[in-house]
């Protein structure tokens, strides 16, 4: 990374198999800026209909690097990695995402998730989201936008738009002001 950038968001996906999650995690990508980085082989080519679609109008606002190998991907990138895994032991939640570092949120294969020798090497760095245990997991592109959202939240939602604007009329004559002032 380039030191004179200011520390962002990154979401990567290790070979990812279904192309409507990617198309989707790319839409979350755009929409609050993190960068996306995908880790091959892929279960789909990038020029799939299912992908362009999800991710449709968003796609040429989004900042995406690919890479041959996790290997590779590590090679290239420094910051602070957080691995999320259905087996992780600590809760997403619980960690402290520092503001003023990269930070990357990995994510594995819909069916296989991470390597469990990736895992098992840095357990303090695998992080969970809370769920029943009957049941395997969640969607990937949800996973993702309860991930990032949690980081965001953490950082105080740098350079997003944190209040809407109704179109047909003006949130100030709601009397929403009384409300909470």
């Amino acid at each position: 990374m380039d030191s004179a950038k200011k520390p962002r968001l990154h979401i990567v996906l290790v070979e990812p198999r279904i192309p409507q999650n990617t198309g989707n995690i790319s839409r979350t990508c755009a929409v609050t800026g993190a960068v996306l980085h995908l880790v091959k082989p892929y279960g789909f080519t990038i020029t799939d209909s299912q992908l362009k679609r999800a991710g449709l109008d968003y796609w040429d606002k989004l900042e995406i690097y690919e890479y041959d190998s996790i290997d590779d991907f590590f090679a290239q990138n420094d910051g602070d990695f957080f691995y999320f895994t259905t087996k992780g032991r600590r809760v997403h939640s619980d960690a402290m995402y520092d503001i003023s570092r990269d930070t990357y949120l990995i994510f594995g294969r819909e069916d296989k998730g991470l390597p469990e020798s990736l895992l098992f090497e840095k357990p303090q760095r695998c992080v969970r989201i809370p769920m029943r245990q009957t049941l395997r997991s969640l969607n990937l592109s949800n996973s993702v936008a309860i991930a990032v959202y949690e980081v965001l939240r953490q950082w105080d939602y740098p350079e997003l738009d944190t209040k809407g604007q109704l179109t047909q009329y003006k949130w100030e004559d709601s009397g929403e002001e009384q409300l909470n002032g």
